[in-house]
């Protein structure tokens, strides 16, 4: 029997997601568990696995080609032909009889019954959301427009086209109208980088925290030359070297562990102060900033928390995080040290309450014993939201987080 495949929700709360490669081809036979395309969301690739044995007869979504969850993006034992129109116009009970037991089912189910609606008003307007949006703010009849998308819905390049074509119109008829001769042919003085999920994500998140969390801020400088000897006398008999990060992160987790209101979020109706400590690590790869998650780190070694984070970076930057090594957290570590930042302020990730931007370990002079020395220097500074952490609280934790830092035995206690 000829079904069709759909688009899954990957992850939770996902409306949109791109066929990043087709691991199977027309014509081919698939079996249950068997992974027949990478899809990528805001976060990583996830592999799509199959839940039944079947012939792939038509591959409708394209490879780099951006899907709406619920949308139909393979046939499954039919003949090839796929018509969506017909598809669009079918009672809703037959969409959810053809479709999986999955959100898409509900997904298809809405978009029959807005077919119908539109059928029995005249009109004929399946557009997505963000399509929706774009239109309403370049002021475009969506009616003029022809869809390119699934069903003929309009879809966002649909918008981009037509703002394109307005341009070209408007630029043409200025040429026409204009007394002077011809302007010489404009050269683009810049690249136009497509917005991956990833990134368009990254702009929604950051500007959601800083629009709507109280940010403040509290810096302090730790004398970090104890830390730099106790690292150089572990790495000399260790088997994996640890780093001025790995400490960093032990020393973040126990801080929290003695000040226990750091380790909260922001709830809209309450504030959750978690068990264990969860530290958010930023790590950077091409697409953007990703932040895997080391659990229950007050617990872990130095050498442990090391070699989850080797782990971790290298799966974010491969883009193979899975979504529980990535989701979740309670508080976040950013460190630009080894770009030489010597000190910033990093944005809060919501809904945690805190983060830490770690700069550079610098030589300054510093005075010890009422005499000047020239010692190493490390410069946090410490964001806070003010919805869950007072001034005190936050300076308490800072201030843990210092005696860890300059007196790092305690960090092997």
């Amino acid at each position: 029997m000829s079904k069709l495949l759909h688009m899954p929700e990957v992850l939770a709360n996902t409306t949109h997601a791109t066929i990043n490669k087709w691991l199977v081809a027309e014509g081919d036979n698939i079996v249950i568990g068997q992974c027949i395309a990478e899809v990528e969301t805001d976060k990583a690739v996830v592999e799509m696995i199959a839940e039944e044995d079947g012939l792939i007869s038509k591959l409708i979504a394209q490879e780099g080609e951006e899907v709406e969850v619920g949308a139909p993006i393979a046939q499954l034992n039919g003949d090839g032909q796929v018509d969506l129109a017909a598809l669009a116009s079918a009672p809703a009970e037959a969409v959810v009889d053809d479709a999986p037991t999955t959100n898409a089912t509900q997904t298809q189910a809405n978009n029959a019954v807005e077919a119908q609606e539109n059928n029995q008003q005249g009109e004929r307007i399946f557009a997505s959301p963000l399509a929706k949006r774009l239109a309403q703010q370049n002021q475009l009849n969506l009616a003029e427009l022809d869809g390119s998308g699934p069903r003929g819905r309009i879809v966002k390049r649909d918008i981009e086209l037509a703002l394109e074509q307005a341009i070209a119109q408007v630029v043409e008829t200025a040429q026409v109208n204009s007394p002077v001769a011809p302007a010489a042919t404009v050269v683009a003085e810049y690249d136009e980088i497509a917005l991956s999920n990833m990134r368009k994500t990254i702009a929604r998140r950051l500007t959601e925290s800083k629009s709507t969390v109280p940010h403040f801020y509290l810096n302090v400088e730790c004398h970090v030359d104890a830390l730099l000897t106790m690292r150089q006398q572990i790495n000399a008999i260790a088997n994996e070297k640890i780093s001025v990060n790995d400490m960093i992160i032990k020393a973040v987790a126990m801080a929290s562990a003695q000040v226990p209101q750091m380790n909260a979020c922001w709830a809209e109706t309450a504030i959750h102060q978690y068990h264990h400590v969860d530290i958010s690590v930023a790590v950077a790869t091409e697409k953007g900033l990703l932040t895997p998650v080391i659990r229950k780190a007050e617990t872990k070694s130095l050498s442990t928390i090391h070699r989850e984070v080797v782990e971790l970076a290298t799966l974010a930057r491969d883009g193979k995080l899975r979504p529980e090594q990535y989701q979740g957290g309670s508080f976040s570590i950013s460190n630009l040290g080894m770009y030489g930042v010597s000190d910033f302020n990093a944005i809060i990730n919501p809904p945690q309450a805190g983060i830490l931007a770690v700069g550079a370990i610098k030589k300054k002079p510093i005075v010890v014993n009422d005499e000047i020395q020239v010692g190493s220097v490390l410069r946090c500074s410490l964001s806070a939201d003010h919805r869950v952490i007072d001034g005190a609280v936050a300076a308490t934790w800072l201030a843990a987080f210092q005696q860890l830092i300059e007196d790092p035995l305690k960090l092997l206690i």
